[in-house]
């Protein structure tokens, strides 16, 4: 990630909106819901309410007390000046249809220029459908790369007055998040709870009583083993208003990543997520019906029972030269893939320095890795 995500406080400040009057027309409405004073300048610049509007050509003097910049000709010649103007005066500035052009990036919402191109802008985002009133959000964080967070979570973990966050919220997410906000780890390994569920339920509880913006952060998606459901029980039972923001499953981040298709026409017409977590020493699945050829199956929680795993499916019919794979670190960049078969996965894990998270995929569709293996060969 080579941009860092950042939302703008420009109320009161001076933007100025520079170029064509097609392009800086259809983004001075965007602007002005900042509460900026926006300053329009082009030869053809057209007068708006609550606008100044100068129409010359732009020049340098025209940077004076600017806080944003955004240059919206058709000629890239003409934007790459007001971008070199910008920089000497280190005042950040987005060009429309090629942000990689400029200093900052604005982005999420479709406009269009005369050209018919396609720029985004998240100056024009809407805002969060969510009541004033929600105290708590059970936000999914995904994976682990910071670049699959969705926007919702992203702003809602930008603004939190206090985050707690699990184990497999990587370093990089929480940096992104409010720096002046109380974080409280609430993270779970194997026989080592930071905290208990239901005391991490009581928390959420206890917070929102003090606290207006209370982020519960959970790796991967909060419903997908990930006692989202008994967390807002609790507040449920409570009267405490929350919402549910989604995040990419370690199931779909992973498998992605790695360049396993979890359905394929060819080789698997459905799919299975489950739990490997022993409990009692004893991994309690429907094992039969996890015999189906033309069914991934999906294993979190897998490292520690992989060996049970494996043989128990072949014990009750799967075929043993099963394509498996073992993803540890899966999204990001110490993402490994160890890939063998059922039979044979588990003395190759044993051999390795393997450490959690990692996820288990078992099916046909597995050796469709090496061909599609994008994620890797990029690396």
């Amino acid at each position: 990630m080579d941009s860092l995500p950042t939302f703008l406080r420009l109320q009161g400040r001076k933007c100025l909106l520079v170029g064509d009057h097609t392009n800086t027309q259809t983004l001075i409405a965007s602007v002005m819901r900042t509460g900026a004073q926006v300053t329009v300048i082009g030869n053809d610049a057209v007068p708006s309410d609550g606008v100044v509007t100068i129409q010359r050509n732009f020049n340098d003097t025209d940077l004076i007390d600017c806080w944003l910049v955004v240059s919206a000709f058709d000629d890239d010649a003409r934007n790459r000046a007001v971008v070199s103007a910008c920089e000497k005066k280190q005042i950040f500035c987005h060009v429309t249809g090629n942000p990689g052009q400029g200093t900052a990036i604005i982005d999420t919402l479709q406009t269009a220029s005369a050209s018919g191109r396609q720029f985004s802008s998240a100056l024009t985002a809407e805002p969060l459908s969510t009541p004033p009133s929600t105290r708590v959000s059970l936000v999914g964080a995904g994976p682990g790369d910071p670049d699959l967070l969705t926007l919702r979570a992203l702003r809602l973990i930008q603004s939190a007055s206090v985050v707690v966050y699990d184990r497999l919220v990587s370093t990089s997410i929480l940096s992104l998040c409010n720096p002046a906000a109380q974080f409280i780890y609430a993270g779970k390994a194997k026989a080592n709870h930071a905290l208990p569920q239901d005391s991490i339920n009581e928390l959420l509880v206890e917070l929102a009583k003090t606290h207006d913006s209370v982020v519960r952060l959970k790796g991967g998606d909060p419903f997908i083993f990930g006692r989202g459901g008994e967390e807002i029980e609790t507040l449920t039972d409570h009267k405490v208003s929350f919402q549910v923001v989604p995040g990419i499953t370690a199931a779909s981040g992973c498998a992605a990543f790695s360049g396993i298709p979890l359905t394929h026409r060819d080789h698997a017409q459905s799919c299975v997520f489950v739990t490997g977590h022993l409990r009692d020493g004893q991994i309690n699945l429907n094992w039969k019906d996890l015999r189906d050829p033309t069914q991934t199956i999906v294993v979190y929680m897998g490292l520690t029972g992989l060996r049970s795993i494996c043989e128990t499916l072949i014990k009750h019919g799967r075929d043993p030269h099963t394509p498996a794979a073992l993803v540890e670190q899966g999204t990001t960049t110490a993402q490994r893939v160890l890939a063998s078969t059922l039979n044979e996965l588990p003395q190759l894990v044993e051999q390795t320095d393997v450490g959690a998270p990692t996820l288990l995929i078992i099916g046909g569709v597995v050796s469709l890795r090496e061909k599609l293996d994008w994620f890797g060969a990029s690396q």
